[in-house]
């Protein structure tokens, strides 16, 4: 096997910013439908308008969920890197894994709530055909 070098962890630097960027992008999308949501649940209480709040509710929590396990792969990177300059190569080895493990856990939480996502909008479009036929 071939030893781990500082340039390992490192190569995961940039592909976890860049996930950390989509991230963000869909935490902020939310936001701001979740604040479109709220202004019009106070108008009407509608029982569409209630799935969407429990559906988004969930689909945040998700991206919670993905943001903190990408956050710490991010972490336990750098941890393996410092580890790796002072010597440490067996314990290194194993924060890395764990590292892989959870930015495994984080793209599959993103899985999930892409699926979640795309269900919600079949939703809608079945809505809008409805609303089309009469």
């Amino acid at each position: 096997m071939e030893a781990l070098t500082l340039t390992t962890p490192a190569l995961l630097f940039s592909a976890i910013s860049l996930i950390m960027l989509a991230y963000t992008n869909r935490f902020l999308a939310y936001a701001a439908v979740i604040r479109n949501l709220s202004e019009k649940y106070k108008e009407r209480k509608e029982e569409s308008l209630i799935r969407q709040i429990n559906n988004l509710k969930l689909r945040l929590n998700l991206t919670r969920w993905m943001q903190i396990f990408g956050i710490s792969s991010l972490l336990l990177c750098v941890l393996t890197m410092f580890l790796i300059y002072i010597d440490q190569h067996i314990l290194a080895v194993w924060i890395f894994g764990i590292a892989l493990l959870l930015l495994i856990l984080s793209l599959a939480f993103l899985i999930r709530e892409i699926q979640i996502s795309t269900q919600a909008l079949g939703h809608h479009l079945s809505d809008m055909e409805a609303y089309l036929k009469k």
